[in-house]
């Protein structure tokens, strides 16, 4: 399955849901008038959009149907398309030209970080890049073990100290051996202690700091792991995180498992946070890069 057909797949409920009540919505207005806007933008907000961007995407769709003078109700979908696409298209590529780059994951406890951490590293040894594994959750019981199951599964190396160790001390001998073996990419995996704030931002600008040491002119990201599935939730998880780490994109799992793929809007709307990739269904090649422009051809 390509690419494309991937991340349409991947947004089936969330078409049903906001395609149907956008066609129902048009079959009945023979004009573009303020009842239309009040009713799309009712609709976009039951799809998980947050109020504020619903109400951003039909003021730029007013002014486009101006722009164009038209009072075809059909002619919508495809400005809205546009819109969707330009409120996406920024930073969406992860950065990994330097030698090493070196990713730091992060999110809660049950959002898919571990999985998406071994099917990242597959799909960049398959580009030809030599990955190193950081197990620096040293918090979660069986962390560690998960971390390795993956590590061994897309064949790249890991390290890792015992539970309950620095997660700091993991980050800094997973770059001291990145650095030994000429590894093109470093990532990192780190505990989801949300619920413990000041001890996840003071671990994390910890990590930051030796990072900062050791590789000052890597590129690097720290993504955001969410579980589309938690709607709303997730909009608050990202807010949560981005105050306690510089979180430079997200990577969305189980976005074929939900229809409120919606949120994506707004986490980049409201956080200036770009989603990255998206987890589109259990496979081994189900973790694919974000793109704008089909994310808005999959929805509408």
């Amino acid at each position: 399955m390509g690419f494309f057909s991937k991340i349409a797949e991947g947004l089936k409920k969330t078409k049903n849901s906001l395609s149907s009540a956008l066609d129902g919505m048009l079959s009945v207005f023979t004009k573009i008038d303020d009842e239309l806007f009040e009713e799309l933008e009712e609709i976009l907000i039951m799809s998980d959009i947050s109020v504020s961007t619903a109400e951003r995407i039909c003021t730029e769709l007013r002014a486009k149907v101006k722009a164009a003078r038209t009072e075809n109700p059909e002619d919508i979908k495809g400005m809205l398309r546009e819109i969707i696409t330009g409120m996406l298209a920024d930073g969406q590529n992860i950065k990994t030209d330097t030698k090493p780059s070196i990713i730091v994951m992060i999110g809660v406890n049950g959002a898919g970080k571990t999985t998406t951490i071994g099917k990242m590293a597959l799909r960049y040894k398959k580009e030809g890049k030599s990955v190193i594994l950081g197990a620096a959750d040293t918090f979660r019981a069986a962390a560690i073990e998960q971390l390795e199951v993956w590590s061994e599964r897309a064949g790249v190396p890991m390290i890792k100290q015992k539970e309950g160790s620095d997660p700091a001390a993991v980050v800094f001998d997973t770059i001291s051996a990145a650095k030994a073996r000429g590894c093109d990419l470093i990532i990192c995996d780190t505990a989801g202690r949300l619920h413990n704030k000041k001890g996840l931002m003071d671990e994390l600008n910890k990590i930051s700091r030796i990072i900062d040491r050791e590789l000052p002119d890597a590129d690097r990201e720290t993504l955001l792991v969410i579980d589309a599935t938690t709607g709303q939730n997730a909009m608050n998880q990202a807010k949560e995180f981005a105050a306690a780490a510089g979180i430079t994109g997200i990577v969305l799992t189980k976005l074929d498992g939900t229809a409120k793929g919606g949120m994506v809007l707004s986490i980049k709307e409201e956080l200036g946070i770009p989603v990255k990739m998206v987890g589109v269904g259990e496979g081994i090649d189900d973790l694919i890069p974000f793109s704008a422009e089909e994310f808005a051809d999959g929805i509408i």
